[in-house]
């Protein structure tokens, strides 16, 4: 799993699947959502899984509109694919992809 910032965000994107989770460290629902999104990275070494913390990548937030959290984005060659928004389970994740 990676630790996305600006400097590498769009590299990060740019090709293949990529999840990407918009979380913060206070965030409960983010703390719930946070062993799914592990397990996903571990179990799908075909897709790229990346994490944001939006108190430390505020610039990358606003880009996405990031209003709520926790909030998923899958890219799909760069392009936003899906979104998701609050805690979900992790086959509305996987079904994201």
């Amino acid at each position: 799993m990676l630790h996305l910032n600006k400097e590498n965000f769009d590299e990060t994107i740019a090709s293949g699947t990529v999840l990407v989770d918009f979380w913060a460290s206070w965030c409960g629902p983010c703390k719930m959502i946070a062993p799914i999104v592990e397990e996903i990275a571990a179990e799908r070494p075909d897709i790229t899984v990346g994490k944001v913390n939006v108190d430390e990548e505020m610039d990358l937030a606003r880009r996405f509109g990031i209003a709520s959290i926790p909030t998923i984005l899958v890219f799909k060659n760069g392009e936003l694919s899906k979104t998701s928004i609050g805690y979900c389970s992790k086959e509305e994740l996987l079904a994201l992809l």
